[in-house]
């Protein structure tokens, strides 16, 4: 038996940031620190930051006046940030720089009056935190191509779309394909949306399937970019798996396989995808594990003042 480990995978800069931003805030102000919905979508970073006194909240008025409330790597709309504001709740800002790309651009199709199409999933936290800086008027999400014949959008009107960052690229290459059909001057953002991270990871488990008989993503079950990561496997035609720990593997799985491909999710700490390994050459005599040969993201994000 192969293991074959992705490259990269693990922590992207926007979670090693926002995390890291948790960590000093905790080490500076100590417990109870207060973070606004889980930092990053992963169980085990969220159990362990819970463990040292991070506490989650889904309301500003969760959060005692005058204490630190950390804003997730997600995002959230406008309105959140005035309702600490008016509570006198300290704000820390942990949203990726690459989201906060997103809602900048949001806000400028708005204030020009575009009729804007979101491309993401409803009820997802950056979905909700990008519609924020979007008049309710202009706003239409799609989520899937069965969305697009229902967009209620006069043929004059001036059509923008945008998207969720953790998307598939090759779906959303599509919608967008879709979407101008429908719309032939539609205008998107000055780059594309989907961040690097999510283009390269999802590029390096295509680079898997071509390897292996089977791939396992570690990452869980609420992470979009982890979920995308298994369904950019299905469709290169490989049984694709997602585990959010090394002992959520079924063994069975494994039975008959040769080559294993390995990655994770982006906001996954290393240590699990070493215990998945672990286990694995545990249970079967003689594992050789390697390593993709693709190049390191060489990107990292400044933390802001606190």
């Amino acid at each position: 038996m192969e293991i074959y480990l992705a490259k990269p995978r693990g922590f992207c800069a926007g979670v090693s940031n926002a995390i890291n931003i948790v960590e000093y805030a905790l080490k500076k102000f100590g417990a109870p620190l207060y973070v606004f919905h889980e930092i990053v979508h992963n169980t085990a970073v969220v159990s362990d930051l819970r463990r040292r006194g991070v506490l989650f909240v889904e309301q500003i008025s969760e959060v005692p006046e005058g204490k630190y409330i950390v804003i997730s790597a997600h995002g959230v709309p406008p309105s959140v940030m005035e309702q600490a504001r008016a509570r006198k709740v300290r704000i820390i800002d942990a949203t990726c720089p690459l989201v906060k790309k997103v809602h900048q651009e949001a806000a400028r199709f708005s204030e020009k009056k575009y009729q804007i199409i979101l491309i993401g999933h409803r009820g997802h936290q950056e979905v909700i935190g990008t519609s924020g800086y979007i008049h309710a008027d202009l706003l239409h999400i799609v989520e899937t191509e069965q969305d697009i014949p229902d967009l209620k959008i006069r043929p004059e009107q001036p059509v923008a779309y945008l998207t969720q960052t953790t998307l598939s690229v090759d779906e959303t290459r599509h919608l967008v394909e879709k979407i101008k059909e429908k719309f032939p001057r539609l205008v998107g953002p000055a780059k594309e949306d989907i961040c690097y991270a999510t283009q390269t990871r999802q590029d390096a488990v295509k680079a898997l399937a071509r390897l292996c008989d089977v791939i396992i993503i570690c990452g869980s079950a609420n992470s979009s970019n982890s979920n995308r990561l298994r369904e950019t496997g299905e469709r290169q035609g490989v049984p694709s798996y997602l585990i959010d720990r090394a002992e959520d593997l079924d063994l069975n799985i494994l039975k008959g396989k040769n080559k294993i491909g390995i990655s994770s999710g982006a906001s996954v700490p290393a240590y699990i995808t070493e215990q998945l390994v672990s286990r694995i050459q545990s249970e079967n005599s003689g594992v050789k594990v390697f390593s993709c040969d693709n190049p390191d993201e060489k990107i990292s994000f400044s933390l802001p003042q606190i």
